[in-house]
């Protein structure tokens, strides 16, 4: 889960805001590389070259992505089945 602590939070959210509008006023066909390379900037700057270290940014990556999907993807379908019906 990426609940952190609230006081924690402000620090993180001005870096990420900054890179946010940044990426935004890319142009659309950028952006998804923009981000690919700014997250895994990070990931190489954040864990040095050993297999404990990889598997625990994989742990990572693939936990932002069940996140993703349960917080955002998941009620999408469920509106769009309710908008056009199941299969």
């Amino acid at each position: 889960m990426p609940y952190i602590k609230s006081e924690d939070r402000p620090a993180i959210d001005e870096k990420i805001e900054e890179l946010v509008t940044y990426l935004q006023s890319r142009p659309i066909e950028n952006q998804d590389g923009d981000l690919n390379y700014a997250v895994s900037r990070i990931i190489h700057e954040l864990y040095p070259a050993k297999y404990f270290h990889f598997n625990r940014a994989l742990g990572v990556l693939s936990a932002i992505q069940l996140e993703l999907y349960r917080r955002k993807i998941a009620p999408y379908e469920d509106e769009k089945i309710t908008e056009n019906g199941d299969i």
